[in-house]
């Protein structure tokens, strides 16, 4: 009678054991892939910051040049504050919808802004001359370039995580432990994903 009650609790404990090794499993591969998901937006922030360090010396040189475009001018040191500020909200929690919203719409603004400075610029021969102006404008667009592998490398890992979150069973646990569906870092249309001409 106790051989019978024995069997039967070992293989109750090794079905238990089994689900609780597939959950601690399913667990830490969901953790793994949400980290990868930050480190790359970790890139993503470091090429941003770059980029809004670069844009001061930019207004800086061009403010010489460009006496009647104060107004320009302005909207592009109002669109880089803007969108340093929604970075340092998606920085804060990446991933997360509405920080991903606010950012790309601060970016969209952001290249809308220095796409107009950079159309304004081609009027003025002298500035598009000027030394360090053709120097900022390489390195900030060595920097866009750096950005959009940046958020590719990102988007991707966004994939695998929220593809792992919403597979079976995997999903279960990711359900039941709280794992948040990712947002992917992208532009709107075709237009707003293209960087900002910066030829000279």
């Amino acid at each position: 009678m106790f051989s019978g009650i024995s069997g039967v609790l070992v293989v109750v404990g090794i079905v238990v054991l089994a689900v609780m090794g597939w959950i601690a499993m399913a667990y830490n591969g969901l953790v793994a892939l949400r980290n990868r998901f930050k480190t790359a937006f970790s890139q993503i922030d470091v090429q941003l910051k770059r980029r809004y360090d670069l844009i001061p010396n930019l207004i800086e040189t061009a403010k010489g040049y460009l006496n009647h475009e104060r107004q320009t001018l302005e909207a592009v040191v109002q669109a880089r504050n803007t969108a340093l500020s929604a970075s340092r909200t998606a920085s804060a929690n990446p991933g997360d919808p509405s920080s991903m919203a606010g950012l790309a719409a601060a970016e969209t603004q952001l290249n809308g802004v220095l796409g107009r400075l950079f159309a304004v610029a081609e009027a003025y021969p002298d500035l598009k001359a000027n030394q360090n102006m053709m120097a900022l404008q390489q390195e900030l667009s060595t920097t866009e370039g750096l950005i959009a592998s940046a958020r590719q490398v990102f988007n991707n890992s966004v994939q695998q995580y929220n593809t792992a979150r919403e597979s079976f069973p995997t999903n279960l646990v990711a359900n039941a432990m709280g794992f948040a569906p990712a947002q992917l870092f992208e532009l709107g249309s075709e237009k707003e994903r293209e960087t900002p001409g910066v030829s000279f």
